[in-house]
């Protein structure tokens, strides 16, 4: 007697494991679903990320290029192509194509030029040595025509020996003491650049030029 109870209770068992079954088997195969669409999105979005990182890559060097032009007309023509990097690049790509687009507006748009460097100075996810090449961009840009003070503190903030660039900050520098007829305090500059081993050769001889035209010693 007691095995007709334990196959019935069996087959009731069953019969309540397939209900169950039939009841969540759409939800089932519907979280599963999501899950593998899930994961398939994923793996869409990171090639298309890769695909739009690899199209960002290709329209930086190509508007760099031309933005090395000596013909004009070239160097205009990669001002939209590096609009587009920064609107469509990552924080490294639009920081260099600010640089860039700034070297190239500096002479036709100065105010925007100025308003680029500006950008990339203040920016604290930006690379540092790209965040001081801006800030001398700057300084250097209103050499013959910005604040003499603030000129001189954002030269004056690079001018520290370990800086990569210092010697292109004291060169900026020795010109503003030009500028401000402070010939002497110019020449005492232009010399220990002359002796600066450390100094790119072009500033080494610019600065000898220059202190011969000041009168040398």
């Amino acid at each position: 007697m007691s095995d007709i109870f334990d196959e019935v209770e069996q087959e009731l068992r069953a019969d309540r494991a397939k209900q169950l079954l039939q009841r969540y088997a759409g939800v089932l195969i519907g979280a599963a679903l999501v899950v593998v669409l899930a994961v398939g999105g994923w793996e869409a979005w990171q090639a298309w990320q890769a695909r739009q990182r690899a199209a960002v890559a290709t329209l930086y060097i190509q508007a760099s290029n031309a933005a090395d032009s000596p013909s004009a007309a070239t160097r205009q023509a990669a001002v939209p192509e590096l609009r587009q990097v920064i609107a469509r690049g990552n924080e490294g790509y639009r920081t260099l194509a600010r640089l860039r687009l700034a070297a190239v507006l500096a002479a036709s748009s100065p105010k925007e030029a100025l308003s680029l460097w500006d950008q990339v100075a203040g920016d604290r996810a930006a690379d540092p040595l790209l965040r001081e090449t801006a800030n001398l961009s700057w300084a250097l840009h209103v050499l013959d025509t910005g604040d003499p003070g603030v000129v001189r503190g954002r030269l004056e903030a690079l001018a520290r020996p370990q800086d990569p660039l210092h010697a292109l900050a004291e060169e900026g520098l020795a010109l503003l003491d030009v500028r401000l007829g402070r010939v002497a305090q110019a020449k005492v500059r232009l010399k220990a650049l002359m002796n600066d081993t450390t100094a790119p050769q072009g500033v080494r001889g610019r600065a000898a030029g220059l202190l011969i035209q000041l009168g040398g010693a």
